[in-house]
């Protein structure tokens, strides 16, 4: 089988390439990484080679090259269907896909005014118009997830998967700002927190030594 090849930026500064990244790992695929410094002078004619967006993350499986994060989970998903990265009952999955699309497409607020930082601890910045209305919409989605399909373990689904795949940034988000949360929101952030997958991103991001200064409140 052909290789798989990530493309990302900064894994303390790139929330996508973070949900990219899990994906593959929770597909269990092998794969290379290759990262970008997103502030680098001339990084958008680099990422360009590999990206048609010039955006990272982006996937090269073979000849293919897939440069969203969801379509990579889809394409995961499809490629390993012994895996179960989405719930196996089919209207559970329907409802981890829309929680999923909404996280992908929604919350402008909460992204303009909360940059992804794994490495900043700022409390109380971050606020902003909009700011709350996306955190409360959030937390809705963890209560009704955990409520009606996650009883039986820590996740949205019970089992980690990539509904919880695409809300870990989110997560390291609300632990960067010491965002007020309710008691289950809480529990589930701290699962997420400590998953095997999430603490090896979390390393890695610490690690590294860029400081890119629009990211940094």
């Amino acid at each position: 089988m052909a290789k798989f090849t990530l493309y990302y930026g900064n894994k303390n500064y790139s929330s996508w390439s973070m949900r990219g990244w899990l994906a593959l790992r929770l597909s269990g695929v092998d794969f290379d990484e290759v990262g970008f410094h997103l502030g680098e002078e001339g990084v958008r004619e680099k990422i360009l080679e590999h990206s048609p967006s010039a955006r990272v993350p982006a996937l090269r499986h073979g000849d293919l090259v897939i440069w969203d994060s969801l379509a990579i989970a889809e394409y995961l998903a499809e490629r390993f269907p012994e895996v179960p990265m989405w719930p196996t009952d089919p209207n559970h999955r329907a409802v981890a896909r829309s929680a999923v699309a909404e996280m992908h497409s929604g919350f402008p607020a909460l992204r303009a005014n909360m940059p992804f930082n794994v490495r900043r601890s700022s409390p109380g910045k971050g606020s902003g118009e909009g700011v709350r209305d996306d955190i409360e919409r959030v937390q809705q989605i963890w209560r009704d997830c955990r409520a009606a399909y996650g009883r039986d373990g820590s996740f949205l689904f019970a089992r980690w998967c990539l509904a919880d795949v695409f809300f870990a940034p989110v997560v390291s988000r609300f632990r960067t700002y010491a965002v007020d949360v309710d008691e289950v929101s809480r529990a589930y952030c701290k699962t997420v927190w400590e998953q095997t997958h999430v603490r090896e991103w979390r390393a890695a991001a610490e690690a590294e030594p860029w400081i890119e200064a629009e990211y940094d409140l």
